[in-house]
């Protein structure tokens, strides 16, 4: 029995909306998309023309400063769209999807019998390897390098996070598979990290080839960056991968079935939803497909769709496309309309991190949070407030503002090869100066990485 790690310092937001455990499949949608958009630092290369036809596994563009990372299709179709946004930047690639898929054969295969380098050759044909994300930065991982180790958190802590015991049920073998082929690409360990409690399936107490991890304890204690600050920190010169458990089971069907099945369990949650369960889709999907009918429509009342988690996905509209990344779509409501007076009138359906509101005196309740932030950007003061949502052993209001400043020596000192924008999310939230940390960490990491090219 591994020793469990008790993450005292952090948060948990008693969000309304956590699905029930229903699966459903929803009809096929019929338009999905790639957006390059979800891959921070690409510059994409098309490789296809407007009405060209596509299976499943079909590259679409390549990196235009690393030809070997492909993205390909999820679904077989027709080559559709290409929708640009400003300065004709590539937002969406869109595809007119089929009534049922043909795939790309890769070739099945045993990742035990195969060379590493044959792993990865794999990987990148199928446009898999994007699957695959690094620290330091927080980008898409480079092909060439050999990491000191690979990080996977079979637990999310996030606010109404999905259940990944439920995800992963049915698909235990596929995740081994993936497992077994994600050992070959490193010298060190793979490390599989599980909440002390919450985790059962076997797909995770009886992972084979990795090093178990056990955690407790309040958000963010399932951010993959929190768990490799606890195992075996990220240090100047050190290169850790990590993935989600989903791109993992993609991986291992990769090497089942030599196809790239870009199917994945997605939950639709959040205080406007009006029935919170789980859908198998594709990759891509137009949320439409599972989110017609199912939003809660109240006059003056204007939901707001976000790809991923409320702390760090993505806001897309309300047809917009699911994330590369996330297995998570959560609807809550805008905070667009003025109150009156504001924190000032005393209320019970209001939460507050300090004492401005009754939230405090009601732990077992549920509040319908919306977007509203109550005022703009402040002075940056000290309060001390960020350690206590930070459960990392560096100094984040100080490690901001030499990211402000530009001080590379600096940002070196305090950490910033530790952390991604999703380790800052909860900081963003409680800050009473209302500064936007993710995007500051994203600056960061981007003039770190443009520093050590």
């Amino acid at each position: 029995m591994s020793k469990v790690i008790h993450i005292k310092r952090g948060l948990d937001i008693p969000l309304e909306g956590t699905a029930e455990k229903i699966l459903q499949k929803p009809s096929r949608a019929a338009t999905y998309a790639v957006k390059p958009t979800d891959f921070h630092g690409l510059f994409p290369k098309m490789l296809v023309s407007e009405g060209d036809k596509v299976k499943a596994g079909t590259p679409l563009f390549y990196d235009k400063y690393n030809e070997d990372v492909v993205f390909t299709s999820p679904v077989s179709g027709t080559y559709k769209q290409l929708v640009r946004g400003a300065k004709r930047r590539i937002l969406e690639v869109r595809i007119e999807a089929d009534p049922q898929d043909d795939y790309v054969d890769f070739g099945a295969a045993d990742p035990k019998s195969l060379s590493r380098d044959e792993v990865k050759e794999k990987l990148l044909k199928s446009g898999l390897w994007p699957a695959i994300r690094q620290r330091p930065y927080s980008v898409i991982a480079h092909q060439k390098d050999t990491p000191r180790d690979i990080f996977i958190s079979a637990f999310k802590s996030t606010p109404v996070a999905p259940d990944m015991d439920f995800v992963v049920n049915g698909q235990e073998d596929s995740f081994q598979k993936g497992l077994d082929a994600l050992t070959q690409l490193t010298d060190g360990d793979v490390h599989l990290s599980m909440h002390s409690e919450n985790n059962t399936s076997r797909a995770f107490t009886e992972a084979k080839g990795v090093v178990l991890h056990r955690f407790k304890g309040p958000h963010p204690a399932g951010n993959v960056g929190i768990q490799i600050h606890h195992i075996k920190p990220v240090n100047k010169g050190d290169i850790v991968w990590y993935l989600d458990v989903q791109d993992v089971i993609t991986i291992g069907r990769l090497f089942e079935k030599g196809i790239y099945d870009a199917s994945k369990v997605v939950v639709l949650n959040g205080p406007e939803v009006l029935k919170p369960r789980y859908y198998r889709v594709l990759s891509g999907v137009n949320i439409t497909a599972f989110t017609q009918d199912n939003i809660r429509e109240e006059e003056g009342t204007t939901p707001r769709f976000i790809s991923g988690d409320v702390l760090s996905g993505e806001k897309i509209p309300p047809d917009g496309f699911l994330g590369f990344y996330d297995g998570q779509v959560t609807v809550i409501p805008e905070g667009d309309k003025p109150e009156l007076l504001g924190w000032l009138i005393p209320r019970t359906d209001k939460f507050s991190v300090s004492r401005t509101f009754f939230s405090f005196l009601m732990p077992w309740k549920k509040y319908r949070l919306n977007t509203n932030i109550r005022s703009g950007e402040r002075p940056f003061v000290v309060t001390g407030i960020y350690e206590k949502v930070l459960p990392m052993d560096i100094m984040p209001m100080q490690l901001i503002k030499s990211i402000m400043i530009n001080d590379i020596d600096k940002m070196e000192k305090l950490g910033i090869y530790e952390i991604a924008p999703e380790d800052f999310a909860l900081p963003e939230y409680v800050c009473p100066s209302k500064i936007e940390m993710q995007t500051i960490v994203r600056e960061g990491l981007d003039s770190m990485q443009k520093e050590f090219a």
